[in-house]
């Protein structure tokens, strides 16, 4: 009684594939308008004095952001990927809204030490050098609080998009590369990334391509599985080099397109709407050089998520087991996180890529364990051997889910 009544709630918000919209012009705003909540959830976290305000209104944003996300879908075969992407953001703003809601003090940025206040006589409301946000004229109060409400809904949009979160006190202790491309002069910043974006997307096309001519089912709308069977590779050590090489090109075309995404929106903030370069480091700093799994999560592979996962998994694990529940809590909340959004795309539930996150913690606790008996941390070509085994091996799982 108790389960099947569970059932019908979570069904209520996440629907089976046929009762989903489908996502056309006209419906479309519909889903849209769902994630007004979560910025005014976004807007209130900006603002003093709105901790209970916040704390009502977390229930109402969460279950919008599920429904803009599970209800709506993308039909087209083609265009699924769409429904991985959409679900993927919200469960990023899920996190971010039980963050926004929890912190009594709200969302500051690093200058500041009390949320900012519309009033433009708020001490709040002024630069880092004493002078007041405006881009008007001072004596005007009307221009001042027109530039004010803009700057408000500034604020709520950027809180709501950005993931490492660089100019939010909560991004502190996340590890920033550093730049690689000319940020003295924005034209050349610019250059740069257009040459980046171009050998990302040229990259992404042919791997793409590639993985699309190979056999069952594997570059398909509908997937495969990497393990070809008996009928495509007779013995299992071919068969296992064979599902490796699909592994690799697996891995190197979501870094390619991860790259080639990230380089089109600093195109776009940068190029269109005069952000800084500097606001814009690299997205990560060469995954293949790691010769730690501590040096590969926490400095090379991407920290967009860092935050997220910590607010869903790491923070309750920490109050369970402390420094361990806090490895464990945050790579399982990571594998629970990659399936629900690879679950938007009909393809079920699969334990394969939530096994291969989740066991991320243990290999962590490994190397320190080897650091406390041997007095020496995991390195050097040894320690880079040890992260390709890591990769490599259970993370063929991690792919397998993907097809």
């Amino acid at each position: 009684m108790v389960g099947s009544t569970l059932v019908n709630i979570v069904r209520a918000v996440i629907p089976h594939k046929t009762d989903r919209i489908p996502i056309t012009f006209k419906t479309a705003p519909q889903a849209l308008i769902c994630y007004v909540p979560y910025l005014y959830l976004c807007y209130l976290a900006r603002r003093p004095n709105t901790f209970i305000f916040r704390i009502l209104a977390l229930p109402v944003v969460i279950l919008c952001i599920f429904t803009a996300s599970y209800r709506f879908t993308w039909t087209h075969p083609s265009l699924n990927v769409y429904n991985w992407g959409q679900c993927f953001f919200a469960l990023i703003a899920v996190g971010r809204s039980f963050e926004m809601a929890l912190t009594r003090q709200g969302m500051l940025k690093n200058h500041e030490n009390h949320s900012p206040s519309i009033s433009t006589n708020n001490p709040s409301s002024k630069e880092p050098d004493g002078h007041p946000y405006t881009n008007g004229h001072n004596h005007n109060g009307h221009v001042t609080h027109q530039s004010n409400l803009s700057k408000a809904f500034g604020d709520a949009f950027d809180l709501a998009h950005t993931l490492r979160g660089l100019s939010y006190k909560f991004s502190r202790g996340a590890y920033i590369p550093p730049h690689t491309r000319p940020v003295a002069s924005r034209r050349s910043f610019l250059v740069a990334t257009i040459s980046s974006f171009t050998m990302n997307y040229l990259a992404l096309d042919i791997l793409e391509s590639f993985i699309k001519l190979l056999p069952n089912g594997i570059g398909t709308t509908e997937g495969g599985s990497i393990f070809l069977p008996p009928a495509f590779i007779s013995t299992p050590l071919k068969r296992y080099a064979v599902s490796t090489f699909i592994h690799l090109l697996t891995g190197s075309a979501l870094m390619a397109g991860f790259g080639m995404v990230y380089d089109l929106i600093t195109l776009i903030a940068v190029g269109l709407f005069n952000s800084s370069p500097l606001s814009w480091p690299p997205m990560m700093e060469n995954p293949w050089g790691a010769d730690s799994m501590h040096s590969f999560w926490s400095r090379r592979w991407h920290q967009f998520l860092r935050r997220t996962l910590i607010v869903l998994g790491g923070i309750p694990g920490s109050y369970l087991a402390g420094d361990i529940g806090m490895f464990f809590g945050t790579f399982i909340a990571s594998g629970i996180f990659h399936e629900c959004s690879m679950y938007a795309m009909d393809r079920g539930l699969d334990l394969g890529g939530f096994a291969f996150f989740a066991s991320q913690g243990l290999f962590l606790i490994l190397e320190r364990l080897w650091r406390k008996v041997t007095g020496r941390r995991v390195g050097g070509w040894a320690g880079r051997l040890w992260v390709y085994l890591v990769i490599f091996i259970p993370g063929q799982a991690l792919s397998g889910s993907c097809f």
